[in-house]
């Protein structure tokens, strides 16, 4: 006689993906899939949230089948940008980093997760990711255009974590929007440690913070009945030192742990996706 199955934890933790980029280790002989630990830790601590590990895995990831598994999505920040293919851009240089794995992968489950509503978190490279999944572009050199600032890292060969990480411009928060509900102020101030950054917004998003230079810093999904948010700051570099950063993480948890209630429970109504007809753009190509 087969022993009786275990019974389900009463309160177990939402199961949270974190994408993977693609990198070579061992002098660039070794190309694994990485996330830092910081992104790992602050699922865990802030969103208390189960952190899993998304593989760059292309078109072998069954996205659909996937997604029904999950209870959200953080999409980290990573070297290589996206590719210009994806939104109509012109091509890169040759010696810029790509990741098309990475690409392949997340672009699909962003779209998959905002249809099935699945909590999505975007961070630097992930708000990027979110705005072409969904139909916008991006600008490839935000400092070679006219009026913008230098939103890059320190390039110093001495540079301190801390000072990649330190708070280096302030963000106006959209009166009334998500960001400032959440901590109660119209102004913070972020770090920035990218190159890339949004040309067009998508249609299915929405401004949530922007820069005194005109650059979008954070996003969220009109009309979002759960939470699908991008920010173009490391949001996971000590959130318990940035109120924002902390409600921010803090949200996602609550609304990936009513997304897990709603999986679990055989009563639950189905709540209709948004679908193929709904305001979602799609990728331009690829």
């Amino acid at each position: 006689m087969n022993p009786p199955a275990s019974p389900l934890p009463l309160h177990p933790k939402p199961l949270v993906c974190l994408s993977a980029s693609v990198i070579e280790v061992e002098n660039r002989r070794y190309p694994v899939h990485a996330t830092a630990t910081k992104n790992i830790d602050a699922v865990e601590r802030f969103a208390g949230c189960v952190p899993l590990m998304l593989p760059a895995l292309g078109d072998r990831l069954d996205v659909e089948s996937f997604v029904e598994r999950i209870d959200g999505l953080v999409l980290t920040g990573g070297r290589a940008n996206v590719e210009p293919h994806h939104y109509d851009g012109p091509p890169f240089p040759d010696d810029e980093p790509i990741d098309p794995e990475r690409d392949a992968t997340v672009l699909a489950m962003v779209r998959a997760c905002v249809a099935a509503e699945v909590p999505v978190f975007g961070i630097c490279r992930g708000i990027q990711e979110m705005n072409v999944a969904l139909g916008g572009s991006l600008h490839y050199r935000l400092h070679l255009l006219e009026g913008k600032d230098d939103h890059r890292m320190p390039r110093r060969d001495d540079v301190t974590i801390e000072e990649v990480f330190r708070l280096r411009h302030p963000v106006r928060l959209t009166r009334g929007g998500l960001f400032e509900r959440l901590v109660d102020a119209s102004e913070v101030m972020v770090n920035s440690l990218h190159g890339q950054g949004i040309d067009t917004l998508a249609g299915a998003l929405e401004v949530e913070a922007i820069t005194p230079d005109g650059v979008i810093e954070g996003v969220r999904l009109k009309n979002d009945r759960t939470f699908t948010v991008g920010v173009q700051w490391h949001a996971e570099w000590k959130p318990e030192e940035h109120p924002l950063s902390r409600r921010l993480f803090e949200e996602f948890g609550r609304t990936a742990r009513a997304r897990l209630r709603s999986r679990r429970d055989p009563r639950a109504l189905e709540r209709p996706s948004r679908g193929s007809g709904s305001t979602l753009g799609a990728s331009r190509a690829g």
